[in-house]
């Protein structure tokens, strides 16, 4: 006996079914953008999917055909959001491409992507300029500006501009329906170890993964919002915030590569900014902004920070200085990103505030559409105790299943394995206590260098830190830690080493300090710690 069928229409999920709600629902809400050229730019979601139709208009013309891919090397702004939905929407695959990488590195994700066309932002010409002999696939360059400011001589033969090329077209254009496992768009995870890899998206998995993220228990987007995406669009599609604005509608204000504390301030207090996401390296530029100018936020009332883990302390700064939630959230390029989100739930509200702030302070809890496991050396699953760590293992809806030109699966029967080492406990909070590559190993015990950072980002003179394991003829590994010092500010070797006195015990204490003027961070914000192992190889400890 065959199993009853349900009598639903079958509506292939789209990606231009966003932009078309966003136009006709909310096709007065407005879409703000600073732009590169310096000005501010104003339109409403209405005018975002009538020029995306052209944008599709033009590629045809261009003789781009279903499937082509279209490189994108571009900051948050209007004109990316276009090629955001006219390339996806029109079966092309938009290729989002970090500018921040080295040119090499660029170079080598163009060809493994085989971009037939590049999109660039004005100040990224000169960069497009050196690498375009490199480029095999390359036709078209298109400067994402208008003809006033086209440059008075270049290298690259037949630039085209943007503008010119949309308002030569009339918008009468409707969005095609196709398999909605159809590839959309393309991100390359930071290559931290040997080249970068491409996670391949497809129309299905970027709807759902919008829906989701838009849920109160992730990102909480409503159409009263006013949200402004910080993490860039080149980093896993902004987190697919141009997505999920699109399906509740809410005004949306682009910073372009304008990210300093002064910048976002300004922007923040001008448009009424309620919502925010982006990487702590960026909050903690905005954080020391505010503080050091007394200044206040009037209407930002949340934040979304993920990309690596958020400090307690700056947790504790937005929210008990700025009145600012921090919402704090885990994922990767191959997770698309969206993984787990720290929201509490109804048992949790009568926990004393430094509880509820533990809880918090973890990576949290899977949003729907993602499943969680942590395993031993054997593959064996641990316990949800929050106190057994093992690596960690995901799969969902929108997880990739493969990378991009490489024929082996990385799957482990089925499960992503994410390179992180997490405890989850019974409340299914999950918290990576390191990367499975920067865990100190001391004495066979494991020591968390994320436990460390944060604990030394708590003392107020410290405005980085940075742990990393160093050799030692006894212990194998033991942790040095790496400080960044507040500007105006002092502290000792030994006021930080006792800063740790009864917060952890005392053989994971760091045997060293060094203070140093920065970082190395990743093209994401992200600190590069394989560089800092390699500056401080053979760096002697005074317990040596």
């Amino acid at each position: 006996m065959s199993a009853l069928m349900g009598q639903m229409m079958r509506m292939p999920l789209m990606i231009s079914s966003l932009i078309t709600h966003a136009a006709r629902h909310h096709g007065d809400t407005e879409i703000v953008s600073k732009r590169v050229e310096g000005d501010i730019h104003r339109y409403t979601w209405a005018d975002c999917e009538l020029r995306s139709r052209k944008v599709a208009q033009v590629m045809a013309r261009l003789g781009l055909q279903a499937g082509d891919r279209v490189g994108t090397l571009a900051w948050n702004g209007y004109r990316h959001m276009e090629l955001y939905y006219g390339l996806s929407g029109s079966q092309l695959v938009c290729h989002t491409v970090n500018p921040r990488l080295f040119p090499e590195q660029i170079a080598w994700i163009i060809n493994d992507a085989e971009d037939k066309a590049l999109c660039v932002d004005l100040n990224l010409l000169p960069l497009v300029e050196k690498l375009l002999p490199a480029l095999k696939a390359v036709k078209h360059v298109i400067l994402m500006t208008d003809r006033a400011h086209m440059p008075a001589q270049t290298s690259i033969e037949n630039l085209l501009c943007y503008e010119d090329l949309v308002e030569a077209e009339d918008g009468k254009y409707t969005w095609p329906e196709f398999d909605e496992n159809t590839a959309s768009s393309i991100c390359y995870t930071s290559g931290t170890t040997g080249n970068p890899k491409g996670a391949v998206y497809s129309h299905r998995s970027t709807v759902l993964h919008a829906i989701v993220g838009a849920m109160p228990d992730a990102m909480g987007l409503s159409a009263e919002d006013v949200m402004l995406p910080v993490v860039p669009m080149f980093h896993v599609n902004a987190w697919g915030i141009p997505y999920g604005a699109a399906a509740v509608g809410c005004k949306l204000v682009m910073p372009g590569p304008h990210l300093d504390g002064k910048s976002l301030h300004d922007i923040f207090e001008a448009e009424g900014v309620t919502i925010s996401a982006g990487v702590p390296t960026i909050w903690l530029g905005l954080l020391n902004h505010v503080s050091s100018n007394n200044l206040k936020f009037s209407t930002f009332k949340r934040t979304i920070i993920g990309g690596s883990a958020c400090p307690p302390a700056m947790i504790d700064a937005f929210q008990d200085k700025f009145g600012v939630q921090v919402i704090h959230a885990w994922g990767m390029t191959e997770t698309s990103p969206l993984g787990c989100v720290s929201r509490l739930k109804s048992k949790h509200r009568e926990l004393p505030e430094a509880a509820k702030r533990k809880l918090l302070a973890k990576q949290g809890r899977a949003v729907y559409g993602v499943d969680l496991r942590i395993v031993n050396d054997h593959g064996e699953d641990l316990p949800w105790d929050g106190k057994q760590s093992g690596d960690l293992l995901v799969r969902g809806h929108w997880i990739i299943d493969s990378y991009l030109n490489v024929a082996k699966s990385p799957l482990d029967y089925g499960w992503f394995p994410t390179g992180d080492v997490s405890t989850i406990d019974a409340d299914g909070f999950m918290q990576i206590t390191d990367r499975s590559k920067d865990v100190i190993k001391s004495g066979g015990e494991w020591i968390s260098s994320i436990d460390l950072e944060n604990i030394a980002m708590g003392h107020p003179a410290v405005n980085e830190a940075a742990a990393i394991a160093v050799p030692h003829p006894k212990w194998d590994e033991r942790p040095l830690l790496v400080v960044v010092l507040k500007p105006g500010t002092q502290a000792t070797r030994e006021e930080l080493i006792g800063f740790y006195e009864g917060k952890i015990p005392k053989w994971q204490t760091p045997d060293d300090v060094v203070f140093v003027p920065e970082l190395p961070h990743t093209a994401t914000g992200k600190i590069q710690k394989l560089k800092l192992r390699d500056q401080f190889r053979d760096h002697k400890l005074p317990t040596v």
